[in-house]
């Protein structure tokens, strides 16, 4: 049996969280949210939506953000693995316009938590990754928008050998660049 871990990154107030996990002859038991542990632990994190994606090998979702009351993430795999990215895009931040990427799978059982003010995304790397978020804040779809996932100003490395092999949707497709949401926006 191992407890939650939960390890600050370098864009602050994002945590790459490891947790709660049980295995016996019956199988397995995964605990990935309790409201106190995480609030010990500095999150603050009230659930106003649950989401369960279904995405095929080399699927790209994202790099979504609202840019009216943004909401805070917590991103998991149930089954599958993904290379899920964030972009810290707080105008006040010393570490905007930075990216950051993580392998989170069914089998080391790892959490993202995305603060307001970042964008998100990921890619498949299984035939049929299910990916879990929850959202703490309100969905605005007046202002649900996001980045281009290959934007060069960005720079995100994505684990894939040929990225014209990748499936995106047109919506996904056509959104802003960074130069351009720096000009529109300047921040969150």
């Amino acid at each position: 049996m191992s407890g939650f871990q939960f390890q600050e990154l370098d864009l602050p107030g994002a945590y790459l969280i490891s947790s709660f996990f049980s295995e016996d002859n019956r199988g397995s038991f995964v605990k990935s949210f309790e409201k106190d542990i995480y609030a010990k632990n500095g999150i603050v994190f009230h659930c106003n939506e649950d989401f369960i994606s279904h995405s095929t090998k080399n699927v790209i979702r994202g790099m979504h953000f609202q840019t009216r009351n943004p909401q805070a993430k917590l991103v998991g795999v149930i089954s599958g693995k993904v290379f899920d990215v964030i972009i810290d895009l707080r105008k006040s931040s010393q570490t905007f316009g930075k990216w950051r990427g993580f392998y989170l799978s069914s089998e080391n059982r790892s959490s993202l938590y995305i603060p307001r003010g970042f964008a998100h995304g990921f890619i498949s790397l299984s035939d049929n990754s299910i990916v879990s978020y929850k959202c703490d804040g309100i969905y605005d779809k007046d202002t649900d928008t996001g980045l281009k996932f290959n934007d060069p100003d960005i720079g995100i490395e994505w684990p894939i050998g040929d990225i014209n092999q990748t499936t995106v949707s047109i919506r996904d497709q056509k959104l802003m660049s960074f130069s351009e949401f720096k000009k529109y926006f300047g921040g969150m």
